[in-house]
């Protein structure tokens, strides 16, 4: 019995330390993901918790499969993740789901109307419509954004536990989206009131910029996505954005609907 047991370790032993490789390996990955510009060896080590040698080793395999590209001494994004946004955007059945319900709630409210999902503790932008009154700003598809600040991560808090809110304010300032000094309790003061099913921001994210949303029903009651409507703020009110909401439940409920059955 214990020789068997001893087989069984020794072989879990490789397992082990091949899987702890690839979570480090898709750490390094991801926080090249969320930077803004390129990143240095000695910066991605820090930000990570990796030693020198560890994290170029992760990145000399990520540059092998053109995961990773590297300029000088910066490395960046590579070019073999866009085959395989355009796969995830072609084929996913959120996205493809989504357009036709997004493009029905912008031309229904004039509103740029956005689809977020939520990864870890973090959002990213999967799909949108323009509206009629451009935004300041560009926000690519596939961007990482905090849940912390804006409606449409806000609402995707709305039922979390206080635990949870605090690992959702420690990830969001590990990542940088947030001042040390962010607590639970002052995250929770930024949520939506008890039975209040949208969220409304202004100035939050981005400066100039109203927003409101609703979260996606889910079967398991937790929702991993939600639906915005967003706008400058010299082409909207409050009020006005607020008027949406009704047209903001009737998408996420089709969207819902359009989605059972498949693997969200």
């Amino acid at each position: 019995m214990s020789s068997t047991h001893s087989a069984s370790s020794a072989e879990d032993g490789p397992k082990a330390a091949n899987m702890r490789s690839l979570s480090r390996a898709l750490e390094v990955f991801a926080e090249l993901q969320r930077a803004e510009r390129p990143q240095r060896l000695s910066d991605l080590a820090r930000t990570c918790g990796m030693s020198l040698p560890t994290t170029l080793r992760i990145l000399r395999v990520l540059q092998d499969f053109g995961m990773v590209s590297q300029t000088d001494k910066s490395y960046r994004i590579g070019p073999a993740v866009l085959p395989a946004a355009r796969s995830y955007l072609e084929n996913d059945p959120l996205v493809v789901a989504a357009r036709p319900v997004l493009q029905q709630v912008a031309s229904q409210t004039g509103l740029t109307a956005s689809l977020y999902t939520r990864l870890g503790f973090e959002r990213i932008l999967v799909a949108r419509v323009d509206g009629e009154s451009p935004l300041r700003y560009d926000l690519p598809l596939g961007k990482r954004l905090p849940l912390t600040v804006g409606a449409a991560g806000k609402i995707l808090l709305a039922s979390a536990s206080d635990e949870e809110l605090g690992q959702v304010a420690t990830a969001a300032i590990a990542a940088g989206h947030e001042k040390d000094s962010l607590t639970a309790v002052e995250l929770r003061g930024r949520l939506p009131e008890a039975g209040t099913d949208y969220a409304y921001s202004e100035d939050e994210r981005a400066t100039g910029v109203l927003s409101v949303a609703v979260a996606v029903p889910h079967r398991s009651g937790r929702p991993s996505e939600s639906i915005s409507l967003t706008s400058p703020v010299e082409s909207a009110t409050e009020a006005g954005m607020k008027a949406g909401i009704p047209e903001l439940r009737r998408a996420a409920g089709r969207l819902s609907e359009l989605l059972e059955g498949s693997v969200y």
